[in-house]
Order: C-alpha cells, then sequence, then structure tokens
C-alpha cells in the first residue's frame, strides 16, 4: 500500500486525536453507568459505541501506517514510465486530464486521485510518455494517451 507523506501525516493526526479521545470517552461510559440501569441507559450503549468505532478506527490506522510504504515528495526529475506517486496528464473523449496516482486510502477520483488498484490506476502503471492505454471505465471503453508524466 502506498501513501503519500501528506496523507500519512493526516492519518498520524487523526490517530493521536483518537487516542487522546480514549480518556474522554471513558468518561462518558463512567458517567452513563451512574445513570442506573444499564440495559435501558441509550447514553451507556452510545457511549460504548463510540468507545467500538474509535477503538477500531485506532488499529485501522496503525495497521494502514504498518503498510504504508511512504512515497518521496518533491521529486524534481520526469519518471520513465508511470508508477505510484506519479502524476500523469492524460487526453481522451473526456478530453485532458490530469490524474495522481495514490495508495487506495487516499484515492479521490472527483479530485483527480486515483488509486493504484483502481482499473485506470492499474492500466496507467508501467506505461510511458506517448503510449496509449485501453481501459474499461463506468462510461465504458476508454483510450487514455499519456501526455506527461512527472
Amino acid at each position: 500500500m502506498y501513501l503519500s507523506q501528506e496523507g500519512s501525516k493526516k492519518i498520524k493526526d487523526e490517530l493521536e486525536k483518537r487516542r487522546s479521545s480514549r480518556l474522554e470517552i471513558s468518561q462518558k461510559i463512567q458517567e452513563a453507568k451512574s445513570l442506573g440501569d444499564l440495559s435501558e441507559n441509550a447514553e451507556y450503549q452510545e457511549a460504548l459505541s463510540i468507545q467500538s468505532f474509535n477503538e477500531g478506527r485506532i488499529l485501522e490506522m496503525e495497521e494502514i501506517l504498518r503498510r504504508a510504504e511512504i512515497l518521496a515528495k518533491g521529486i524534481s526529475h520526469r519518471h520513465e514510465a508511470v508508477e505510484a506517486g506519479s502524476q500523469v496528464k492524460t487526453e481522451s473523449k473526456f478530453g485532458v486530464q490530469q490524474f495522481t496516482i495514490v495508495g487506495s486510502s487516499e484515492a479521490d477520483p472527483a479530485k483527480g486521485f486515483i488509486s493504484d488498484e483502481s482499473p485506470l490506476g492499474k492500466a496507467f502503471l508501467g506505461h510511458k510518455h506517448g503510449e496509449e492505454v485501453e481501459v474499461e471505465t463506468p462510461r465504458g471503453k476508454a483510450k487514455y494517451k499519456i501526455l506527461e508524466i512527472v
């Protein structure tokens, strides 16, 4: 799994925030317990649910950070071929578009960040400037010509 430096920082920041919220969540559970009958105590059930979600998210982020390969930032040379971390300028029947190849946890196709595991991302990987790539998209088959790789 690939992760940009910005993505890594974002996950680390959220992880720290979630870890520091443990005490507050624990206090809410204790307060809800003091209200009496736990079987019909909505505040208690909600606090437990929040705690469960928080702990699950902490485990998920720790696993992402443990497995991730952090992509180098600010590489000043052009890539020979498309790889994770590359910015790719293309031309297709959809017009000229620019994509950044990222890991799945950072993908945001609406902003041009496509996963290296997506059909489009997989199709671009390994291809060079000037090559045409054919890929099956939700809108049907499309050909993309690689105009530039940064």
